[in-house]
């Protein structure tokens, strides 16, 4: 067994170093520029609103299905920012925000709320959430989550004679599945305490608050057959390619590209882990009646569709699958028949209890 990898941004989150204002990796802020995202016309009167996100091809995703639709729609400009989470709340408690509206994780968006960074939603403003059918359980006085991404089990279909692992219990078990496997390292995400519980028989709806010690104990059981802990997003699917595992857990967006390169990869979403992000408006936002026509079209259920045909998005909205074909449907973690057998990540569990753990999760890894 190779030495699992181990980086420092680990090590900073384990001791309660890294800024707590840190994006998720699948929105990870690349920058601290404004930038024009799309020109207005006479319509909006020459209205403009900032919104940040994280640039990159998510980015381009936006602007695609949602900033350049929009303005078409009203004249308003949008212009993007993707400032990171510290320098966002500094700007925020000077009480001039160089944003109107922000797109971050729910678990980053509560971190925001506690140190009242953000406003109150007037929920009155946001016609489309009645439509949308939002899960109330994403819908804070602060935030409304927009979409989200599963992180999952994948397995290579020609490593077990045909058999296919159906939930964390056969993950764990490497005798009636053989090969080495893969854990996330916390550089990349939250550490799956989630995953060992599940695979010691805990019902899903009785996870948390999770039993730390015990999710401890389960992961040891593993510990030997661990390849490798992966730190990004590519090197599960790397990992699964050169046949290095025969099953890792993964950010589900990422198998489109391993099936596309004819890798015999599948996924499992028994007992996937769902984590969402959300719009949110900062406290003193400048432009505050653009902010919330930007927030409202966003959340329509036919824009998060035209967002998850670009992009490796879930929508948070029910009513959005509707308006996909099929097989783009059934390519997405949160399709119907598939969302039930996941479960959301408890994040305000997580906020009180990331650091503690993720430093646990280090002097385990490192036996």
């Amino acid at each position: 067994m190779s030495d699992p990898q181990i980086g420092r941004r680990a090590l900073l989150r384990g001791a309660g170093g890294l800024a707590a204002l840190a994006a998720v990796p699948s929105l990870a802020a690349c920058g601290t520029g404004t930038s024009r995202a799309s020109s207005g016309s006479a319509k909006g009167g020459g209205k403009t609103v900032i919104v940040r996100d994280s640039g990159g091809a998510y980015g381009q995703a936006l602007q695609k299905a949602i900033y350049t639709p929009f303005t078409q729609e009203t004249g308003i400009n949008v212009e993007v920012t993707n400032i990171q989470g510290t320098q966002m709340l500094a700007q925020i408690k000077q009480g001039r925000p160089q944003f109107d509206l922000i797109n971050n994780s729910m678990k980053e968006l509560v971190k925001y709320a506690n140190q009242d960074g953000l406003e109150k939603l007037d929920r009155d403003r946001i016609k489309s959430l009645t439509g949308a059918q939002i899960p109330g359980s994403q819908i804070t006085e602060y935030a409304v989550a927009h979409s989200f991404y599963a992180q999952c089990m994948a397995y290579r279909t020609d490593a077990f004679g045909g058999r296919k692992p159906k939930s964390w219990a056969d993950f764990w078990d490497t005798k009636a599945f053989k090969g080495s496997r893969s854990l996330c390292n916390p550089d990349a995400d939250l550490p799956e305490l989630e995953f060992a519980l599940l695979a010691d028989g805990v019902p899903m709806d009785k996870l948390y608050p999770l039993d730390v010690d015990r999710a401890f104990k389960v992961l040891s059981r593993l510990r030997s057959d661990i390849k490798k802990f992966w730190d990004s997003g590519p090197l599960p699917g790397v990992l699964l390619s050169r046949q290095e595992v025969t099953m890792t857990t993964i950010w589900h967006g990422r198998l489109a590209d391993l099936t596309q390169q004819n890798v015999p990869v599948a996924a499992q979403l028994n007992g996937a882990r769902r984590q969402f992000s959300g719009f949110s408006i900062p406290k003193g936002a400048a432009h505050m009646d653009t902010a919330y026509q930007l927030l409202d079209y966003a959340l329509r259920p036919e824009v998060q569709a035209a967002v998850a045909k670009v992009y490796p998005s879930n929508p948070s909205s029910p009513v959005a699958y509707d308006k996909l074909s099929e097989k783009e449907r059934s390519s997405l973690a949160g399709a119907p028949q598939y969302y039930d057998k996941g479960f959301d990540a408890d994040i305000n569990w997580w906020i009180k209890n990331e650091a503690a753990v993720s430093k646990r999760w280090l002097e385990w890894a490192r036996g």
